[in-house]
């Protein structure tokens, strides 16, 4: 059976800016690299929001968003 292919999520991300961001860095930019970086934001914001509510607060703050 094949797998069906996950709906890509809403872009949350300036995609200009992060391509110029990257070629800064003077590395190429993948078709499918935005993507997943717009796939590594809206985790970092699920896991912020449910640190915010785990600690009884509706405000995420800064700290919210931990570096790994």
């Amino acid at each position: 059976m094949a797998k069906k292919k996950k709906a890509p999520a809403e872009t949350v991300i300036v995609q200009s800016k992060c391509k110029e961001a990257l070629k800064a860095h003077d590395v190429n930019v993948a078709s499918d690299a935005l993507e997943g970086l717009n796939n590594v934001v809206h985790w970092y914001i699920a896991q912020a929001a449910t640190r915010a509510k785990a600690n009884n607060r509706k405000t995420v703050r800064a700290h919210d968003f931990l570096a790994m």
